[in-house]
């Protein structure tokens, strides 16, 4: 399989037949196992011997989604996880410990920025947020002493680019771990750790599922990493992805690229569209020449991704107006579905924000996040013309 290319491995890696040969992944739903004689139960939970415990620890059907993602990302190892902010959690948790201090960027998934500003602090874990395209206060920051830095490229909502390699090169320089969180890019179009980076975060629920069926997330690094502090605190603290879930993302893995390739093309397409549009402020698309960043984005990913953003004029009345007037995209919170998807992050993934730490972040009261789907490109062309009053 190390050998397939990713194309193949999103439709073949880990898979393991059972006796039965089925032309389908099999699904193991247990929560534990049996074993021949009392010895070797006693050797597989010494490590003597390989084999599974529980399924808290492990599962068959898990192990299966998270060898066919961790090829397609070109990781060592991967572990799965309950949910997106699970992984995030646990990826910071299991490597931090009171007097620890992580630097991260500030434009940011709203759960993520209530863990790093609100969780750690309470067990003394310090957190400094970075504009994370400022590549000079990536370094004055970093000139603290720092155990971890986590960003996310493109951003949630944003979507603003950072330069993994060059945050990489100075986080490396003073013994930091960097984090990429590369939910919006996917492994399709990004692979953060061929630029250095050391663990890469997803949640599962959107891209890697694609239809808005379940929960889940992933953590990916090295071997040391995923099979040390993070196996062990996901093993005592027990955010586990469960067999059926596992079971529905690696078989949404094997169109992931299908997916991912023409929600790209026609977000593209549309954040064209949508841009000369009377109304509408600004239109943000990582590759699009409009886009201050389009050259980092076209280095750093294959294509743009299935997000667009848009800020209206006019505030929370002109967004709320525009997306009750939508007639094919959904109003909802999530993101990387088949259907296309309108978001307004003020009111919904960054309430929790004030108005001055939206503002900080540039997410005003007229910004909405659209995620394009699978439809036809010309029907989303004439639902956003209608909308925008056209």
């Amino acid at each position: 399989m190390s050998k397939w290319r990713p194309k193949t491995n999103q439709v073949r890696g880990g898979l393991e037949r059972s006796p039965f040969g089925e032309t389908a992944e099999a699904m193991y739903l247990t929560s534990g196992y049996v074993y021949e004689t009392a010895e070797d139960a006693a050797a597989i939970f010494k490590g003597d011997l390989d084999g599974y415990i529980y399924s808290r620890y492990g599962n068959p059907t898990v192990s299966l989604f998270e060898e066919r993602l961790r090829l397609l990302d070109g990781s060592e190892a991967c572990r799965a996880a309950a949910s997106g902010m699970a992984a995030v959690f646990a990826a910071l948790a299991c490597n931090l410990e009171s007097g620890d201090r992580v630097v991260a960027s500030r434009s940011l998934f709203g759960s993520t920025l209530a863990v790093l500003g609100t969780l750690l602090p309470r067990w003394g874990i310090d957190t400094q947020l970075v504009d994370g395209r400022d590549l000079d206060a990536w370094e004055a920051a970093l000139a603290t002493p720092t155990k971890m830095v986590f960003l996310e490229t493109p951003s949630n909502p944003l979507l603003e680019i950072i330069d993994i390699a060059a945050v990489v090169e100075r986080a490396h320089a003073v013994g930091a771990m960097v984090i990429v969180d590369n939910v919006f890019a996917t492994p399709v179009l990004q692979r953060p750790l061929e630029l250095g980076a050391d663990v890469v975060v997803y949640s599962t629920t959107k891209h890697l599922d694609g239809q808005g069926r379940t929960m889940g997330g992933a953590v990916l690094g090295s071997l040391e990493f995923i099979d040390g502090p993070l196996k062990e605190f996901q093993r005592h603290t027990g955010p586990t992805m469960s067999p059926f879930n596992a079971w529905i993302l690696a078989k949404s893995l094997e169109t992931l690229d299908l997916r991912v390739t023409r929600q790209s093309t026609t977000a593209a397409e549309l954040a064209g569209f949508i841009e000369s549009r009377p109304g509408v402020l600004k239109t943000q698309y990582p590759t699009a020449d409009s886009h201050p960043q389009a050259e980092l984005a076209r280095r750093q990913m294959s294509l743009g991704g299935s997000m667009v953003a848009v800020e209206l004029g006019g505030g929370r009345m002109a967004a709320f107006r525009f997306m009750n007037a939508l007639q094919l995209f959904d109003i909802s919170n999530n993101l990387g579905d088949a259907k296309s998807l309108a978001t307004h992050p003020a009111t919904t993934t960054h309430s929790r924000l004030t108005p001055e730490e939206r503002a900080a972040v540039g997410i005003s009261d007229g910004f909405v996040r659209l995620s394009i789907g699978l439809e036809d490109v010309e029907d989303l062309k004439e639902d956003l013309d209608q909308a925008l009053g056209g």
